[in-house]
């Protein structure tokens, strides 16, 4: 931070200094040109919309549309007031009100168990190869991507949004989806002294809390003799509260019902339901800062942008952990398919003393900040040259830290009703006693995970343009751009070289041969550390399900001590096992290392070197006059990263005290790690063509053809692989630990040899403008990709001491597959300004998405069936592609992920004199979340045979609309109140399960409305 204010002082300094210097430069007056970094197609800032300024929606429609219309390239674009229209919270629940953007709604794309209220990724045509800028910089977060988390940055800091859906040669490469920059307010873009400030509170109906936030801007310009001076200030402070009640069901296994026994398998039940509540608070603070300068023919800017985000939240769940071959059904109702409906589930065979259980508690909280700081000039030589100049410095950074704790229980039976759209337990007086008795839950487990990102990122450009005194030609626009860009991840890593830490306490497997007894709470030496958590408001307060007994947040915050001691009960339980001598008894957890281990440091840096050249023309005396842009970017690529390569033996194939080894040869391998590095250079040659028709004033067409690339995500491309050997099948015989067969595996946490993704597009849009605020939008689109990221295996070979070489079958994401992702676009938008009195205020803005998506690999994995152990079946890339049932039947056909095939959005405007308001509804159709993710996946299928089989559901998030409104009234130009209101109709998302007995409802989740009041006073 220290050195980046020096720098901050420095540029400053320097701009300070051009004042003084001003006079020796040329001065020849000009009119003023957009930033050289900005996106081709930007507008010099006196010419493009004062979006910073605008009263009203009708007004905030018409800027947008004129950015549209004029555009050299296929873009939309929403400025600050309807930013500020709607009841949105971050700038990702802003986005998906443009037509052809989605947002997700989990936490995380491979976690789609933790729902997000105010939505995460963004895509764009259905496409998660998202680029981000600000002010038309390149700009990131450090979490192993290459785009903002957008939900970090404070909305109320931006002056608009635009979204690039085809490319230029002016354009930094690097967004096939498309591109999304950020534009905030310039001092100059004021005609004098500006102030404004704004505050809110913000209800949640499901937590029953009100949240603050509240924003400033100050700015000021000043005509001097050395030119035009202004300075910008704004600062932004959020906080938002929410909660998320949730209703789960587990995957279907096709079981016999009544417990005779695997012959009899016909029917689809799952092996428990759950609940569980998600406390969410997140604090938003922003700050932006701009100096300007300007004189006749030359000016300069410096501009400082950090957004600070923290997140925590606490999770409150219960989960099954049964065995689904110890299932049985007492008056079971089953629909067609043999889907389980209602009934209730028991152990079939009395074994555990119940159906297991774990009930958690999970803490976790992140810190994350990105600064960005900018600074340009911008020369106009004479009438025909004009030069720029720009230097950018990003430093962002993230660290986290992820702690669950678990008790056990068992519960005696469980009733459920899966016939309606939300699943139902039902309790009996008996069910109820069970979960208030403390001799029911045990110890369970314990689970840690941190992780720390760090990105910085260094580039300059220089840009020219020469202006033609040309019928055709316009101008002539030519630069390079120099980047270089650093990223270091750290995460936890186990014993087992796993990122998340699991180990037991206590678990019913370990009984007979570890531990006769539990670590009961009803045991005074295992009673402190949990307390008795009520669901309250659930579903706000539609459903009711019982309190547990949990542990406490300060047992889940407090690691690493809080866990060293819960792992002390199961070595009391061995030890009273094997006669009170604890030295027998090992530990099941060994606390993860952080910052040391290589496997969990993904350390890269990447360097790129453009240079682009773009013509500009316009056939102004055909009939329908065309002008457009045709140009080239050649990029060249050099990456680099440090990891290892380590061995490992399995713990399996060892064996225990008192027994000796036999069976198949067991190769003579040592385990190892090596330090490796690898770098790869690349230059790609990026063409691009964008023309347009104008029919009439009113009615204008679109070409654009162009190549693109997305390069891989940083967290894809880590150096790190780990080969295994391992019993793939053993058994015992008698003081002889007999190996069947050897398996010999590996994994690579990334592929530093990836190359970008490439994409070959095809834009075609008609554009109808019939009124300053009207117009009727449609676009084609067509993206033919080829190197898409799938994991794939290849083989690597290790020699054992004798010299002979084993082949092991190491899983890797690889460029191996090609697809396709193309639709329409349709969009409208008009006032009725025809009707009388009142009823002119009233407006309707509406769009609609199709699109269509294919992923073929290179090479087919595909595989009808799935078959594997928990030892090498989970690694099946048939699974991980097409995804198996918990039969081991194959899916197949998978549409690309975080994709859907339908979307809209429709509002109901209104607009006139002091009142201003929306209705706005934004929809998408079910889209596939992920195939081989948690919560979905094991190992203990079983295929017609009773062979074990690894399975992995593909999930889906279903079919989802969302309604939020606003109504905000001008008491005069400086002062305005605004209530508005999300999610108004409470709906409810459901998650669904694909098997091949249907979609399968997974979970639902409750979030309820949210209400904010605004008031704002401009100066």
């Amino acid at each position: 931070m220290r050195q980046v204010r020096r720098t901050a002082l420095s540029i400053a300094a320097a701009q300070v200094a051009l004042f003084w210097a001003h006079g020796a430069l040329a001065q020849t007056p000009t009119a003023p040109q957009p930033a050289a970094s900005a996106p081709a197609g930007a507008k010099p800032r006196e010419e493009a919309p004062a979006t910073i300024v605008v009263q009203g929606r009708r007004a905030a429609l018409a800027s947008s549309q004129k950015i549209k219309q004029d555009a050299d390239e296929v873009v939309d674009s929403i400025v600050a007031d309807e930013i500020g229209k709607l009841p949105d919270r971050s700038v990702t629940e802003v986005l998906q009100r443009v037509v052809g953007v989605t947002i997700d709604r989990t936490m995380a794309r491979k976690d789609p168990e933790h729902y997000s209220v105010e939505g995460s990724g963004v895509n764009i045509r259905g496409l998660s190869f998202v680029r981000s800028e600000l002010n038309g910089r390149d700009t990131f977060s450090a979490n192993g991507g290459r785009a903002l988390n957008f939900e970090d940055v404070p909305p109320e800091l931006m002056s608009g949004v635009d979204i690039y859906k085809n490319p230029s040669a002016v354009q930094i490469e690097g967004a096939i989806g498309g591109l999304v920059n950020l534009r905030t307010a310039m001092p100059l873009d004021f005609a004098g002294a500006k102030a404004s400030m704004s505050l809110q509170g913000t209800y949640s109906e499901a937590q029953r809390k009100w949240s603050p936030s509240g924003s400033g801007l100050v700015s000021n310009r000043w005509n001097t003799d050395f030119g035009q001076f202004g300075a910008l200030l704004s600062l932004a402070h959020s906080v938002s509260n929410t909660r998320t009640d949730y209703y789960q069901v587990e995957p279907y296994f096709k079981i016999d019902p009544d417990g005779a026994g695997p012959l009899e398998r016909n029917y689809w039940v799952p092996k428990g339901a759950q609940w569980r509540t998600l406390e969410f608070e997140r604090t938003r603070d922003g700050l932006y800062g701009a100096l300007q300068w300007k004189r006749d023919n030359v000016e300069s800017s410096l501009t400082y942008f950090k957004s600070k985000y923290k997140m925590h939240w606490d999770e409150n769940a219960i989960f099954a952990q049964s065995d689904a071959w110890n299932i049985a059904v007492d008056g079971g109702v089953y629909n067609a398919n043999n889907a389980l409906q209602q009934g209730t589930l028991r152990e079939a065979v009395m074994r555990d003393g119940g159906i297991s259980f774990g009930a958690d508690t999970r803490y976790q909280d992140r810190d994350s900040s990105t600064q960005d700081l900018g600074w340009n000039l911008r020369w106009k030589l004479n009438d025909r040259w004009t030069v720029s100049t720009d230097l950018q410095l990003v430093r962002s950074k993230t660290q986290s830290f992820d702690s669950t704790v678990a008790t056990g229980l068992l519960m005696p039976k469980e009733n459920l009703d899966l016939s309606g759209s939300i699943p139902r337990l039902r309790f009996d007086s008996s069910d109820l006693a069970a979960f208030n008795d403390p001799s029911k839950y045990f110890w369970a487990f314990t689970m840690d995970h941190r992780d720390r990102s760090k990105a910085e990122s260094k580039s300059w450009r220089t840009d020219a343009k020469y202006s033609f005194d040309h019928p055709v030609l316009n101008d002539l626009q030519f630069g390079i751009r120099l980047a270089d860009r650093e990223a270091t991840t750290l995460n936890s890593m186990n014993p087992a070289k796993a990122a998340y830490n699991w180990a037991a306490i206590t678990q019913p497997w370990m009984r007979g041969w570890y531990l006769d007894n539990l670590a009961r709470l009803s045991d005074p030496r295992f009673s402190d550390g949990t307390y008795l958590h009520q669901f309250n408001n659930f579903f706000g307060g539609k459903f009711s399900v019982p309190g547990l007994y949990m542990p406490t947040v300060a047992m889940a915050q407090g690691y690493p001590d809080s866990y060293a001691k819960l792992h002390t009960y199961s070595r009391q339980m061995c030890a009273e096992k094997n006669g009170g001598n604890i030295d027998a008894c090992n530990s099941f957890w060994t606390p993860s290392t952080f910052g040391v281990d290589p496997a969990g440091t993904n350390d890269q840096e990447e360097r790129t070197q453009a240079a682009y050249a773009q013509l500009r023309f316009g056939f102004d005396d055909l009939k329908y006059p065309v002008d457009g842009n045709l140009g080239v970017r050649v990029v060249r690529t050099k990456m680099s990263s440090a990891g290892y390569l380590t061995f490992n033996i399995d713990g399996g194939l060892f064996p225990q005290p008192g027994q000796v080894l036999g069976g198949v040869p067991v190769p003579a391998l040592s385990p190892f790690a090596a330090p490796i590095t690898f770098s790869q250079t690349y230059t790609d040659t990026l063409p691009s063509l964008n023309l347009k028709m104008k029919v009439s004033p009113e009615l204008q067409f679109r070409l654009g053809l162009a190549k693109a690339i997305a390069r891989p995500d940083f967290a894809d491309m880590q150096a790190y692989s780990t080969m295994t050997m391992s019993a793939a099948q053993k058994h015992s015989e008698g003081d002889v630990l007999v190996i069947d067969r050897l398996s010999f595996t590996g994994r690579a946490n990334g592929n530093p040899a990836l190359k970008p993704v490439r994409s070959t597009q095809l834009d075609l849009t008609g554009e109808w403008y019939f009124s300053k605020n009207g117009s009727l939008t449609v676009a084609l689109f067509n993206k033919d990709l080829k190197d898409v990221i799938v994991n794939q295996t290849t083989t690597a070979q290790l020699a054992d001491a004798s010299g002979t070489l084993h082949d092991f079958t190491v899983t890797s994401p690889v460029n191996g597959a090609k697809g396709h992702a193309r639709g329409i676009e349709v969009a409208f938008q008009r006032y009725f300004d025809m009707l009388p009195g009142w009823l002119a205020g009233i407006g309707v803005q509406a769009n609609y998405t199709y699109i269509d998506s294919q992923t073929k690999p290179y090479n087919s994995v595909y595989s009808p069936t799935c078959s594997g152990t928990a030892t090498e079946g989970i690694e099946s890339l048939n699974r991980n592609i097409n995804g198996c049932d918990t039969d081991g039947r194959s899916f197949g056909n998978l549409p690309l992920q975080n994709l859907s095939r339908h979307n809209y959005n429709l509002a109901v405007l209104y607009d006139q004199g002091s009142l201003s308001a929306r209705l706005a509804y934004s929809w998408r159709s079910k889209y596939l979340q992920g195939v081989n993710v948690n919560g979905t996946n094991g190992t203990d299928g079983r295929d017609d045979s009773g062979a074990a089989v690894a399975w992995a559901l593909p999930t889906w998030n279903d079919d989802y609309g969302q309604l939020d409104g606003g109504v905000t009234y001008r008491f005069n130009d400086q002062l305005s109140f605004s209530l508005e209101g999300s999610n108004l109709t409470n709906r409810i998302n459901r998650q669904l399960m694909q098997q091949n007995i249907g979609m399968m409802t997974r979970a639902v989740h409750y979030t309820g409305r949210r209400y904010t009041l605004q008031a704002s006073y401009t100066f």
